[in-house]
């Protein structure tokens, strides 16, 4: 077999690969004879077709078969014959294919990069210093009361947090304008929803009340015609609902897990959690830090385009799950939810890949049995079954291949934070979460 290799641009290498014809021809004769035996062709007995008439029959058909085979097969021995790593399937470009002939094609694809693990003594970690106190918990059983609860009409005037019912009419210059005008719009106030002083314009009206708003539109509105332009709403308040909270029973106990108990079990159960929450913010917190660190210092790697993009589609995949389901098969994804949305997100998924990779065996790191299945109980231990759990992460490989690589992937941090300078700093439980939301993004 023949090989040349050409690096074309960057990452980017095409192998020109030549087949001996007899690796290809061989098989193709060998797969017609064994297809003989059992042939069934009118005229002939059965297992009685030549050979000739078999290959006037097939012989494309299985020629185009092997060939594949054999392009696929010969392309693994070239990349290890020439020490290469490939980032993505090649593009195969036939040169030479006629029967008789040896066989010659080209493949061009992108190669991983080589990484060299970049000096981190520098890092510097800021940790969340956090308790959950009897106000958090307070804070977290109204938020389950409120879900829990109902809205009720009020005769009362409408308050930051009640939900109103309104007509609304808008008018620039006199003008109406579109999207300004809506009948029947159910509006939380103090949820944000409309431009700056409308709900807040509503706050002390009744239900019957209009009320007439004059408000300026955000300079950076998202439709240009009405940045930073002057108009005027007039809101018909048809009815004002508040919340009436869930009692504090054994009702909401059971909606939240605590199946017996009184509320002094419920709130124990919830420190609990939110004790298990705040350790994982923490975590999350100080683990996005060093990933930020292991960015900075490997700036100048050149990421393959072919992991990006690949990268970019599953992104984009799970965000339309998650806010729309299955995409239908005929629907070209990329036009609703475009690259540009990603490819940010994307270059950093992709080169902490690689860094990670490649820490894990500078460091000569392993997933260690005890913190696999330390990792593993730790998430069964908010299922009413745990042992159930367990044992279904130990018998599917892919899921406790999915926690090793995790495992892996958080020794890697262990061991930059052994070399970090860490200060801790003094916050309280909300602010904890909130240092560690950008990290669900990583």
């Amino acid at each position: 077999m023949r090989v040349s290799v050409e690096t074309t641009s960057g990452l980017e290498r095409r192998l020109t690969v030549g087949v001996p014809a007899d690796r290809v021809d061989t098989v193709v004769n060998q797969r017609l004879q064994e297809a003989a035996r059992n042939a069934r062709l009118p005229g002939f007995r059965p297992g009685k077709v030549p050979i000739k008439v078999m290959k006037q029959r097939f012989g494309a058909g299985v020629r185009q078969e092997v060939l594949g085979e054999v392009i696929s097969q010969s392309f693994q021995e070239a990349v290890v014959s020439e020490n290469l790593r490939p980032a993505g399937q090649p593009s195969i470009e036939a040169r030479k294919m006629d029967a008789g002939q040896d066989v010659e094609y080209t493949a061009t694809f992108e190669v991983f990069p080589t990484v060299e693990v970049q000096p981190m003594g520098d890092l510097t970690i800021e940790k969340p210093l956090a308790t959950v106190t009897d106000a958090d918990i307070d804070d977290i059983i109204e938020v389950f009361r409120k879900q829990q609860g109902e809205w009720v009409v009020s005769d009362q005037p409408a308050q930051t947090g009640d939900t109103v019912i309104i007509d609304f009419a808008g008018t620039r210059d006199g003008e109406v304008f579109d999207g300004g005008s809506a009948e029947g719009t159910s509006l939380e106030l103090g949820s944000g929803r409309m431009i700056p002083g409308f709900e807040e314009g509503l706050v002390g009206a009744t239900a019957g009340e209009e009320k007439v708003l004059e408000l300026t539109f955000p300079e950076d509105y998202q439709s240009e015609a009405l940045a930073g332009a002057d108009v005027q709403f007039v809101v018909t308040l048809k009815e004002v609902k508040t919340m009436e909270l869930a009692p504090v029973d054994e009702a909401l106990f059971a909606k939240y897990g605590l199946e017996e108990g009184d509320e002094q079990d419920f709130r124990v159960e919830v420190k609990q959690n939110m004790e298990r929450e705040l350790r994982n913010a923490i975590e999350a917190s100080v683990k996005n830090q060093v990933m930020d660190g292991i960015v900075a210092a490997h700036d100048s790697i050149e990421l393959p385009a072919t992991l990006i993009g690949r990268e970019v589609n599953t992104m984009r995949q799970q965000m339309f799950q998650q806010f729309g389901g299955a995409a239908p098969q005929d629907m070209d994804l990329a036009s609703v939810l475009p690259d540009e949305m990603f490819a940010d997100q994307a270059q950093r998924r992709v080169k902490l890949g690689l860094v990670v990779a490649e820490m894990i065996g500078h460091f000569d790191l392993t997933a260690e049995p005890a913190k696999v299945r330390s990792f593993i109980e730790d998430i069964a231990s908010t299922y009413q079954d745990p042992e159930e759990v367990i044992n279904w992460y130990y018998s599917e490989n892919e899921q406790l291949a999915g926690v090793e690589s995790r495992v892996l992937e958080d020794a890697v941090v262990e061991r930059l934070l052994a070399d970090a300078a860490i200060a801790e700093v003094e916050c309280s439980y909300q602010d904890a979460l909130a240092k560690a939301r950008p990290a669900a993004e990583a």
